[in-house]
């Protein structure tokens, strides 16, 4: 899969394709309908699948700090894409300059002259343009003008209400894993390269693996029963998400400690799937009360993974 990035590293040679548009956060249940429906035209058509992206995600533009927290992280989002079969990824800076372009611009400079889009399938709700002036039915206007064709996606639902990445970013929140699995089609994870932290976990034989954030904000918070794979890697363990208030801690931190296991994981990129909730995070009094609280989790973890219950 080719990824490319902004409109300027566009050559003739991606003019022709079958494409959609949008976040494509968390590449849910909803999101596989549309890429299934792109990817079979493409091949009915014999053109290349392109999925088009933004980063920032216009809302983190417009909202700042404020926006809610992924469900991917951007590498994590297109692996998913990748994993999808589709061909191309186009990611467009979103800024002020985007912001601004009208509608018709839009469909001039990106659907036009830098894709020459054959076939173009959006979701039900896809507005673009400065004020989101355009709409699907301005593109089915634009795609009779200049010789392409637009469809329009159905809703998909489950359990009688539709798939979104703001239903699964919610049922995270709330903790409740199975209908978060559910309605993306597979356990949410966390992917990252383990860093160097305090190493304050080995002090109280508890060492942790930390897997990098970056300015990524996790919709999860807590500790939890989790799976960890990597290069050579399948393990079980324990992960706290959170601030770790214990230890003044001043950014949010996935730190996971993996079960029988005593290697050197720097650097390595793992991921981290989320099995079960077990307990908010929350401050102790000193480390010892904090290893007596780990030591408690681990039990409650190692049983979970031999009955399936808590």
């Amino acid at each position: 899969m080719e990824l490319i990035r902004g409109l300027h590293n566009l050559r003739d040679k991606h003019k022709g394709c079958v494409a959609t548009i949008g976040n494509f956060d968390g590449v849910h249940l909803g999101h596989q309908q549309v890429l299934a429906q792109v990817l079979r035209k493409g091949e009915e058509l014999g053109l290349p699948a392109v999925v088009i992206i933004f980063e920032p995600q216009p809302r983190e533009f417009f909202s700042g700090s404020q926006a809610p927290p992924r469900l991917t992280r951007f590498d994590e989002k297109v692996r998913q894409l990748k994993a999808r079969g589709v061909d191309r990824v186009l990611c467009l800076t979103f800024n002020e300059r985007l912001r601004t372009m009208s509608a018709d611009q839009f469909v001039d400079e990106l659907l036009l002259k830098g894709l020459a889009v054959q076939h173009f399938v959006v979701g039900d709700d896809f507005r673009f343009g400065c004020d989101r002036s355009g709409d699907y039915n301005m593109l089915r206007q634009s795609g009779a003008r200049y010789g392409f064709s637009v469809v329009n996606t159905e809703t998909f639902d489950v359990a009688g209400e539709r798939v979104s990445s703001t239903r699964i970013r919610a049922a995270l929140q709330y903790n409740d894993l199975t209908l978060a699995q559910t309605l993306l089609g597979r356990p949410y994870s966390v992917t990252g390269r383990v860093m160097h932290g305090q190493k304050l976990g080995r002090t109280i034989g508890v060492p942790t693996a930390n897997v990098r954030m970056h300015r990524f904000h996790c919709p999860l918070e807590g500790v939890y029963a989790v799976t960890v794979t990597g290069k050579g890697l399948v393990a079980e363990g324990v992960a706290n998400v959170g601030m770790r208030p214990t230890v003044n801690g001043k950014h949010p931190v996935l730190e996971a400690h993996l079960f029988d296991l005593d290697c050197d994981l720097y650097g390595q990129l793992l991921t981290v799937e989320f099995k079960a909730f077990i307990r908010p995070e929350q401050k102790f009094d000193g480390l010892d009360s904090l290893k007596q609280q780990i030591d408690n989790d681990i039990k409650q973890v190692r049983s979970y993974f031999l009955t399936g219950a808590l």
